[in-house]
């Protein structure tokens, strides 16, 4: 078995979400009701509009908790754009392979940037926390593109959970905001809201310590095999 270096063109995708199957019928539907005017580039700037006001809700929260609903409303934008560009690129077969990969998830990454910046300038979690998910989430980003380049594979799920999960466990943290406020917790300076993000930031941590070393070790099996 010998790995050469992938083209865009040859990547496999690899999506084991919850979600994958019902999204995947959505978004086929969505392709095709959607009018010629709709280009994969104008849903990606469409997705980081939202990302835009996913950052304005949550930094508008220290005024007022109703300013989350911005965010809320953010995310299904944000969502909309962000997993529609490539899907409608596919299926009106006008893939732009290098150009789709490096652009979306350059976006990908100042999206994520945006909304965890966000969340760390709310009155709900300290900046501190917000930076240890962002930390995890770009750091198992990292493994995926590593890995995409020496394998061919492009994994978009972990742990049976994808974006789009994530986003819905973002909106539900967001409604508990709501609903909680942003009163002292039980953590002394860490609120409940702190102790949730940090844990999901630790946990991508772990996974992405756990996944560089099953992949290291797979990638030793195909050098020695070539000797």
């Amino acid at each position: 078995m010998t790995i050469q270096p992938p083209t865009a063109k040859s990547l496999s995708r690899i999506q084991q979400n919850w979600l994958a199957a019902n999204e995947r019928r959505l978004l086929n539907w969505l392709c095709g009701h959607m009018p010629p005017w709709v280009t994969p580039d104008r849903l990606t700037a469409t997705g980081m509009v939202g990302a835009v006001l996913i950052f304005a809700g949550y930094v508008a929260s220290n005024f007022a908790s109703s300013w989350l609903v911005l965010a809320i409303g953010g995310y299904f934008v944000q969502w909309f754009g962000d997993s529609m560009d490539g899907s409608l690129a596919r299926y009106r077969h006008i893939e732009r392979p290098s150009y789709g990969y490096f652009i979306d998830h350059s976006c990908d990454g100042l999206a994520t940037l945006l909304i965890l910046t966000g969340i760390g300038l709310s009155p709900f979690v300290t900046m501190d926390i917000a930076m240890i998910a962002l930390a995890g989430y770009f750091l198992l980003s990292i493994h995926a593109y590593l890995s995409a380049r020496v394998l061919g594979e492009f994994k978009l799920s972990y742990l049976s959970a994808g974006p789009t999960e994530l986003r819905i466990m973002l909106i539900g943290l967001t409604i508990m905001m709501m609903v909680l406020g942003s009163g002292p917790g039980l953590f002394g300076r860490w609120s409940g809201f702190d102790m949730f993000v940090g844990s999901v930031g630790t946990i991508l941590i772990v996974l992405f310590i756990g996944q560089t070393l099953v992949t290291g070790r797979r990638l030793a099996r195909v050098d020695a095999s070539r000797t």
